[in-house]
């Protein structure tokens, strides 16, 4: 048993709320365990100066921890004074979406996703961009014209995974369980079970080829019940525009 009691390949209790705020084209609340994260999503008819006058939109991310979402205050990111770690996961979460998602079907248009984490313990990124996408279908459905191309392919979600130090793999960390962990990886996948991005470090060890097998089973599983969970939250009206053409 680990911390919460939880089994190795058992995740966090999830909740997933769509349209958690008014204003946004997409918004989308996510819970996994004590980490909370709102995920909003902005159209803007612009897009990068490199994609001017080609027909193509763009997607993005930025990504922020609430002073009160830790332990210990975080400092605000403002201005052009952004930590390290900000810019990884918002980059991250970016090219996550990016990769399920038709740039020429937006048009030249911007979605700009906000990930800001209230409360934090552990899995903030992974939870982020499983929350960004629901948000994003959501987003894209305000100007999406029936006969054209939709523009989210696939589904996406991601989730952590771990070698404790008695060398278990467990599935979602907790911080505590991060912290301590001998190795740990985030990985992003789709709903055809391709993979987008795997980011694992051997903390205090390396680890083996086998290993690394192993939680990418572990995250496999995981992933698909977070995708199922996306799905009830989007609702009928528009799990159907994912990937459909026309």
């Amino acid at each position: 048993m680990r911390l919460d009691r939880r089994m190795a390949d058992e995740m966090r209790e999830v909740f997933l709320q769509r349209r958690f705020q008014l204003y946004p084209a997409g918004s989308a609340l996510i819970e996994m365990g004590n980490t909370k994260v709102i995920c909003a999503a902005t159209v803007e008819d612009r897009v990068p100066f490199f994609l001017k006058g080609s027909g193509t939109g763009w997607v993005t991310a930025e990504y922020s921890l609430l002073p009160s979402s830790t332990t210990i205050r975080a400092p605000r990111d403002t201005g052009f004074r952004v930590n390290g770690r900000t810019l990884e996961i918002q980059r991250l979460i970016g090219r996550a979406l990016r990769a399920v998602t038709d740039l020429s079907a937006i048009g030249e248009r911007t979605v700009t996703i906000d990930c800001d984490v209230i409360q934090a313990d552990g899995g903030t990124r992974t939870a982020a961009i499983t929350g960004a996408f629901v948000a994003l279908v959501e987003a894209c459905e305000t100007f999406y014209e029936v006969g054209n191309v939709f523009p989210v392919k696939d589904f996406l979600a991601a989730i952590s995974a771990g070698i404790s130090e008695d060398g278990e793999k467990l599935l979602d960390l907790c911080f505590e369980e991060d912290s301590h962990a001998l190795a740990d990886c985030n990985v992003v996948m789709t709903g055809a079970g391709e993979l987008v991005e795997v980011q694992i470090t051997g903390e205090k060890k390396s680890f083996t080829r086998a290993e690394l097998n192993e939680l990418l089973d572990l995250t496999e599983g995981g992933i698909k019940n977070l995708i199922d969970l996306q799905k009830d939250a989007l609702g009928r009206e528009l799990v159907w525009r994912v990937g459909r053409v026309g």
